[in-house]
């Protein structure tokens, strides 16, 4: 079934109209001092928290500086986020769609538990794979719906990508920040509490369907 062709200017107005998810796709898992586990898409408020989080820059973690002028503009003001699964043939499609127009995109991988509610936060479900261009949410993929939003966002047609550059490795949807203890003046002959352990994140999310 053919897909309905959306009128550019309406693809451009979903895209300029959200630009705040595009800032917010950082979900971070937080264990504080006492082992609790909370999530939240802002880093801890203890000034000494240390947050482990996926690297980037203004691109949505896509590193600009050596893109063509064009194209770097494009990348920050619209970056591109997939979020894949392992064993996901259509997730493999939508990456090698991303590449093969070059388009340079942050990959974000679902592997856990904690990934497929932090993706059922993001998107409202657990599909995959799924996208965000700038503020607009892509579910699933088509060839013909993400080409429409691309080239809405300004993306070249073929790519214009130097030949070095090498797209940044797939990191996990959720990063783990460890708030650290507090520590407690301790008398000489008594050995400080060990700290608590968490427990490990189950290895195979249920419900997550591609």
């Amino acid at each position: 079934m053919t897909s309905p062709v959306i009128p550019i200017l309406a693809l451009s107005t979903l895209l300029a109209g959200a630009t705040s998810l595009a800032n917010a796709q950082q979900v971070y898992r937080i264990v504080g001092p006492d082992g609790k586990v909370t999530f939240s898409d802002k880093p801890p408020a203890e000034t000494n928290a240390k947050v482990t989080a996926a690297t980037g820059s203004s691109g949505g973690g896509v590193a600009t500086a050596s893109l063509p002028f064009e194209l770097r503009q494009v990348v920050q003001k619209y970056p591109v986020t997939l979020y894949t699964g392992d064993n996901c043939g259509p997730c493999q499609s939508a990456r090698a769609m991303l590449v093969s127009r070059g388009v340079p995109f942050a990959e974000k991988s679902v592997m856990t538990a904690e990934d497929s509610q932090a993706l059922q936060r993001l998107s409202g479900e657990n599909s995959l794979p799924f996208a965000t261009i700038g503020g607009q949410q892509l579910k699933g993929y088509s060839d013909a719906e993400w080409t429409q939003f691309l080239n809405a966002a300004g993306y070249p047609a073929t790519s214009t990508l130097p030949a070095s550059y090498r797209p940044p490795a797939a990191t996990p949807l959720v990063a783990v920040s460890a708030a650290p203890a507090t520590t407690a003046p301790v008398a000489p002959a008594r050995a400080a509490a060990p700290a608590p352990q968490t427990a490990p994140a189950a290895a195979s999310p249920s419900g997550i369907r591609f």
